[in-house]
């Protein structure tokens, strides 16, 4: 700052994560916008919250706000496994070092901040807050617990992914207004008092959900309120929810429509210095760096519909894709880094191969609130077509400087099969065999989650039989160039609907395909999932019908050990990774 001739920042950020200046971490992602925006911005990353406080008081108090994130992670699942045992050790942090920021690092940080400079607005994001901005179930504490904003006393919370209403909010506080009385804020939630008088947003539709102490009070209540906020987290249809919390309102204004080529771009293109701040060079390697250093994001959003997972509830179901021109530029400037040899870890994104995949009917898109485009069965607006990606992997591997480009991130592999996806045709044949040649290390991993088809159902994936058909395509490629690759399954246990019986019907499936999972994973219920409200509710949100959950931490390691018992069954009995 002194360098700088700053008398104090316009914003000063915390964050739960060691501080990586890269576009894969939320935390250099605002606080660049907010630097392109004309913003001074400081940087805190975890804070000391245990002894006098003077990390939160360093800088001072900020022009405008403070801006809150707990990190990359939910802090809750950064620290705990399914079985809520601690973890001892922290990805995002130096050395791989745990203790290093609190559980529910938002409201910890937030209130801290309330109590020390109880007049500057907090801003809090994240996804941490993003999956907490309304009345949600929380394994840890084992009940519903209100919005974040009201249990941290934050001004504004801006959920998703933030950067364009991030700009917007930097744009109107430099022009004057207050972040505490801004209401119309696309993609931004706040408190207001019972009976104050909402601003009229044009074009937008106000929804209401139970009342809190109804939610509390009824599981149907809880049920049909999470499917509004489902409902209307993937739509294009703009809709504001307003929940009543005792005497406040806690309202949730519309996301901003998806971001386009060249918004996407914009991002990627700010000034990153590609590599941790120099603080940590002593401190030891920070493990979620080294796994992702030499990647490629090459889209965002994802279209399935899991109900396990929180992509498509945080970063929303339509996929924003970056151009060519921009994935190329990344990829030039990695290849300039210290330590590339000509890898690229992974060309992926949440799901690797939905690259500029959206509706051809944008009206129908509008009208559509289902949570998934390719389940129950695939969207018949929805274009599939992999040729865009096929193009750019075409385009990566002929660069000199390329060795291979990995894609180590998950495929939705029933998007090319024909007996699920009817448009599925040459395009996908040849994407499924430039995958398994080029871009893997000889396994290629794939995420069919379980053998049964009733769980799978609840899991909003598609039957074991297409998994089935891929496996067979990808050993009809492999012999055919006279490889030796693996195909390397992932499964969850414990997820609702699965009951210890359908665990030893997995093993055995797996025993007689000669499968050896290495990586599972015991099903943890993380807010606003649907998967996690079954695990609440006992019942399906959509249907009403009772779905079997296993709650008995020692029947969760009774499931999780039939990946196990496939191991030694088969003879191999060692090397089982868990995955998160």
């Amino acid at each position: 700052m002194e360098a700088l001739g700053w008398e104090r920042p316009d914003v000063i950020l915390f964050t739960g994560d060691a501080y990586i200046d890269h576009p894969s971490f939320g935390a250099a992602v605002i606080a660049r916008v907010l630097e392109a925006a004309g913003m001074r911005v400081a940087v805190v990353p975890q804070p000391n919250w245990r002894d006098d406080l003077r990390d939160f008081r360093k800088f001072g108090e900020p022009r405008f706000f403070f801006a809150v994130t707990a990190g990359n992670m939910d802090s809750m699942v950064n620290h705990y496994t399914a079985t809520r045992r601690l973890r001892s050790d922290d990805a995002y942090t130096a050395g791989g070092a745990a203790g290093f920021r609190p559980d529910y690092a938002t409201v910890v940080y937030t209130r801290i901040l309330k109590q020390l400079f109880p007049s500057t607005p907090v801003l809090t994001g994240g996804i941490e807050a993003s999956m907490r901005r309304l009345m949600h179930y929380d394994y840890w504490k084992d009940s519903l617990e209100p919005s974040i904003l009201i249990s941290s006393g934050a001004d504004m919370l801006i959920y998703g992914m933030a950067e364009r209403a991030v700009a917007e909010l930097a744009r109107r506080v430099m022009s004057g207004e207050r972040l505490t009385e801004m209401a119309d804020l696309p993609q931004s939630a706040y408190v207001r008092p019972a009976g104050t008088p909402l601003p009229i947003l044009t074009g937008v539709k106000d929804m209401e959900l139970h009342p809190c102490n109804e939610a509390l009070a009824s599981r149907k209540a809880y049920a049909e309120n999470f499917v509004l906020f489902e409902k209307t987290s993937n739509s294009m249809r703009p809709v504001r929810l307003i929940e009543k919390c005792d005497d406040r309102f806690v309202i949730v204004n519309p996301p901003l429509p998806p971001a386009t080529e060249s918004e996407t771009d914009a991002v990627y293109d700010l000034p990153y210095q590609y590599a941790p701040h120099p603080r940590y060079d002593r401190k030891g390697a920070i493990p979620a760096w080294e796994m992702i250093k030499f990647s490629v994001n090459i889209h965002r959003g994802c279209f399935g519909g899991c109900s396990f997972c929180a992509i498509a509830a945080h970063q929303g179901k339509f996929i924003s894709s970056r151009s060519e021109a921009s994935v190329m530029r990344e990829v030039e400037k990695i290849s300039r880094m210290e330590g590339f040899r000509g890898y690229l870890s992974d060309l992926g994104g949440p799901s690797a191969n939905m690259y500029r995949m959206a509706g051809r009917d944008r009206d129908r898109c509008m009208k559509c609130g289902r949570p998934s485009c390719i389940w129950p069965s695939v969207c018949d607006n929805l274009d599939t077509s992999h040729e865009a990606l096929n193009a750019l992997y075409r385009k990566v591997n002929t660069l000199p400087y390329i060795k291979k480009a990995f894609v180590s991130s998950g495929v939705r592999y029933d998007l090319l099969m024909k007996e699920y996806n009817r448009e599925a045709g040459r395009a996908e044949e040849k994407y499924l065999t430039e995958l398994v040649l080029n871009h893997t290390s000889g396994r290629l991993k794939v995420a069919p989650e379980h053998t049964d088809d009733e769980v799978l159902y609840l899991m909003r994936k598609t039957p074991f039989r297409h998994f089935r058909k891929l496996r067979e395509k990808f050993f009809g490629i492999v012999r055919k160039h006279g490889l030796k690759f693996e195909l390397i399954p992932y499964f969850i246990s414990a997820h609702p609907g699965t009951t210890e019986k359908k665990m030893g019907e997995l093993a055995r499936e797996l025993s007689d395909l000669g499968l050896h999972p290495e990586q599972v994973q015991d099903f943890t219920p993380t807010p606003m999932t649907l998967a996690t409200a079954m695990y609440y509710l006992g019942f399906d949100p959509y249907t009403g019908k009772k779905v079997y959950v296993a709650r008995d931490i020692e029947e969760k390691r009774r499931q999780k050990g039939y990946f196990f018992k496939s191991k030694v069954e088969s003879g191999k009995s060692k090397g089982i990774r868990s995955r998160t």
